[in-house]
């Protein structure tokens, strides 16, 4: 359903980019760790300098990114690696439909050209922020905000991990694995609606961690997300 809230006033862009960028400024902490670790990894797996931003870039998803630098090879196995960055990523078309009802105020090309810079955490901050501001549409300057910081922080810190390569040595010893479900947490607090609510992400997890343990590959992405999208559609019909 088209949301039928007023729009951001007119001029406000750049303080809501300031404001993005403030939000964005805690999740930092996390991207700055984890992209000197993936820019190491791929370093050691045979990625020039410059192939690390290129593929960080290009695909702005850290856990996807994880997983081909982990399945790389020489010659590396295309196919796999698309399929699994695919399952991976697969999440992002939800992401995007929830998005889809406040961004059609907007030209298509602007929609496509956010859509592409949006990560877990844009996503989850924008989509917090719409609900608690919904006399509000969406900010693009706000969206912007967040990204700029998020994307050139993690362009400029896997690109600093892969020139440093093996002089970090292995960083999971300091713990820094732990960063990103720390923030997926803060995330989620951040969206929390009751326990009744809360009922498809115990199940998404729940499914996830199954089929994780049962079959290999990247499939318990997919079964998570549809695990939770049923649960959900029976939460709310049963409401």
């Amino acid at each position: 359903m088209q949301t039928t809230s007023p729009p951001i006033r007119q001029g406000t862009f750049w303080p809501e980019f300031l404001r993005g960028m403030k939000t964005s400024l805690p999740l930092l902490i996390a991207f700055v760790p984890f992209g000197l670790l993936l820019g190491s990894r791929a370093v050691q797996k045979g990625f020039s300098i410059m192939e690390v931003p290129l593929l960080t870039g290009l695909n702005f998803a850290g856990g996807s990114e994880f997983a081909a630098v982990g399945l790389w090879s020489i010659p590396p196995a295309i196919l796999l690696l698309a399929g699994v960055t695919f399952l991976i990523n697969s999440r992002h078309i939800l992401m995007g439909a929830t998005l889809a009802p406040h961004l059609r105020h907007l030209p298509r090309w602007k929609i496509f050209l956010l859509l592409f810079f949006m990560c877990d955490e844009v996503w989850a901050l924008t989509l917090a922020d719409l609900h608690d501001r919904p006399e509000c549409r969406f900010s693009t300057g706000f969206y912007g905000g967040i990204t700029v910081c998020l994307y050139l922080c993690w362009l400029i810190f896997t690109f600093m991990g892969g020139y440093t390569g093996n002089l970090l040595g292995d960083m999971t010893r300091y713990g820094v694995d732990m960063a990103f479900p720390a923030v997926f947490i803060m995330l989620l607090k951040g969206m929390w609606k009751g326990a009744r609510n809360a009922l498809p992400w115990c199940v998404s997890l729940g499914v996830a961690v199954l089929v994780y343990h049962l079959l290999p590959g990247a499939w318990y992405v997919p079964a998570g997300t549809l695990a939770g999208i049923i649960t959900a559609l029976l939460v709310v019909r049963g409401a």
